[in-house]
């Protein structure tokens, strides 16, 4: 990681913006200088300095996706401290999980309610990382003039040319239960993983990075904060009252608009959007100019989740390539990645540079990398193990295509096998059903079952209530699906953050065996 700080410290940057934070009545955005960033990050490692913290010590980082989260997570980093995030839409049994082990925190006017509501903030030290306000609006720019950048004003850095490989987040990942397990990453893992990455992304598409999820999920600290910093560019963030992606009230077609007002160069998209963006460019007449304005095409990257090849190739079509690809914490995120070199709609690219991959005897796809984690805070059934040959199993079902691409078609463990002995990948299928226009998501039930359920989350009430998206889904599914993985019966839910909050995780997965017991044995067999 030491490029990271090179690059928060380097002269030539200090005048340059790092971070924006757009305006959501459409004045002018706010801006932070990679100076301004760096002399946060320092009075907040002095804080930490204050409270005697070995080197090693966890430390949780409770805050939204602001300047006041990068500012801590570059202290974290620079201090040689390991940096434990807490989604901000946890509940609270879920946020003292995966706090047990931490006894101060850093956290933003945001992260300190959470706190209180969690009733976590007399179980740790609590430094407030939130900016100055009011008549004190200026105290941190005034601070920039105080940072002497030829020795780093008098904090040396911890931690991050040493040579020692140490560990520096502790990444949430689901359990077998609502309670998140902890994915301990390494920052050599982590500077490799920047390194490859690096190395494959064409120049200028990290000068205007637009980021849509919360920065709890590594893959988006990764290609949000650390790939702008390295390459010199900025990222940009939503205004503090629009709702991130993948949390309650957040709308995939909300993004659209984001896309069009942020005027990025780059941004990863889910797959929700991706399927929004397909419906928006169907509904313009394939002209991308109405979508994005005239002569924008950022760089758009796709995860996840499966994501509909047929969209993919529309989109293209239409002047929009979206760069799929596919990763796990456990490898510090990325995997592979259709580069512009080598895009392959249906596949999620070939393994970067520092991977390797094959295909197990049990069609299992199994990694081996230098960016690998460094084991769980907790082990569960849902634990990825690492052989002893050094191979991650991930436990997800792939094809390697004979150029290298890879096919991932599904989870090993929902495989579906029907009553007719037929195998069926849910994730396959449900991504196909959310380019129906009023479908968000859909999941898939039908083990040991004469026929396929799928339970359709609608974009409004209305909706689901009206029978249109079961309708489109029908429709769909009897023109483009085979009749093996064609469901016979849909259930319809609007999309609402009640909903969310229940029945999928912090990271957008459905909990599959609460919906089935919850919704498909409840709701009446008559409406297939």
């Amino acid at each position: 990681m030491k490029a990271v700080v090179e690059a928060l410290c380097a002269p030539e940057n200090q005048d340059r913006t790092f971070v924006e934070r757009l305006a959501a009545d459409g004045s002018g955005p706010e801006t932070f200088t990679y100076a301004r960033m760096r002399a946060w990050s320092d009075e907040a490692r002095r804080a930490l300095r204050a409270l005697g913290l070995p080197a090693g010590t966890s430390v949780g980082l409770v805050a939204g996706n602001g300047p006041e989260w990068v500012a801590a997570d570059l202290a974290l980093l620079r201090e040689g401290l390991v940096e434990v995030p807490v989604p901000l839409a946890f509940s609270g049994e879920q946020a003292a999980s995966l706090l047990r082990n931490v006894s101060v925190c850093l956290a933003d006017e945001a992260g300190a309610r959470k706190l209180v509501d969690w009733g976590l903030d007399g179980s740790a030290t609590v430094v407030h990382i939130a900016r100055h306000r009011g008549e004190d609006v200026d105290d941190l720019v005034d601070l920039v003039d105080l940072v002497d950048f030829d020795d780093f004003d008098d904090l040396e850095e911890a931690g991050t040319d040493d040579g020692e490989d140490r560990i520096v987040k502790i990444i949430h990942t689901s359990g077998t239960t609502g309670a998140p397990k902890g994915v301990k990453i390494r920052s050599h893992g982590l500077g490799a993983l920047l390194a490859s990455l690096d190395s494959v992304c064409p120049p200028g598409i990290f000068d205007r990075y637009l980021s849509l999820v919360p920065f709890s999920l590594l893959i988006e600290q990764v290609t949000a904060v650390y790939l702008p910093l390295v390459r010199g560019g900025r990222m940009v963030l939503l205004p503090d009252s629009v709702s991130l992606l993948g949390t309650a009230g957040s709308r995939a077609d909300d993004a659209l608009a984001w896309l069009r007002a942020g005027e990025p160069t780059a941004a990863v998209l889910p797959p929700a959007v991706v399927s929004a963006l397909d419906k928006a460019v169907r509904g313009s007449g394939a002209d991308a100019d109405l979508v994005f304005g005239p002569g924008r095409r950022p760089f758009l990257m796709a995860g996840g989740a499966p994501v509909d090849a047929d969209a993919l190739v529309r989109l293209d079509g239409a002047g929009l390539r979206v760069h799929e690809g596919y990763g796990l914490s456990e490898n510090s995120s990325v995997v592979s990645w259709n580069t512009t070199d080598h895009w392959r709609p249906g596949t999620v690219g070939r393994p970067l540079p520092h991977c390797e991959v094959r295909v197990s005897e049990g069609g299992e796809l199994l990694v081996r990398s230098t960016s690998l984690f460094a084991g769980y805070t907790v082990e569960d059934p849902t634990s990825r193990p690492v052989d002893e040959d050094g191979w991650l199993h991930t436990g997800d079902r792939a094809e390697i295509d004979p150029d290298g691409a890879i096919r991932i078609l599904g989870r090993l463990k929902n495989v579906i096998i029907t009553g007719h002995g037929r195998n069926v990948s849910p994730e396959w299928v449900e991504g196909r059903l959310r380019t129906c226009p009023t479908v968000v998501d859909a999941v898939l039930f039908g083990e040991g079952m004469e026929y396929l359920t799928a339970v359709l989350v609608t974009s409004g009430a209305e909706a689901a209530a009206d029978g249109e998206a079961v309708r489109q889904a029908r429709a769909y599914a009897a023109e483009h699906l085979a009749e093996t993985d064609r469901p016979e019966r849909f259930l319809a839910i609007p999309d609402d953050k009640a909903m969310r909050e229940r029945y999928f995780t912090v990271t957008g997965r459905p909990r599959r065996d609460l919906i089935f017991d919850e919704i498909v044995r409840r709701e009446p067999a008559a409406t297939r």
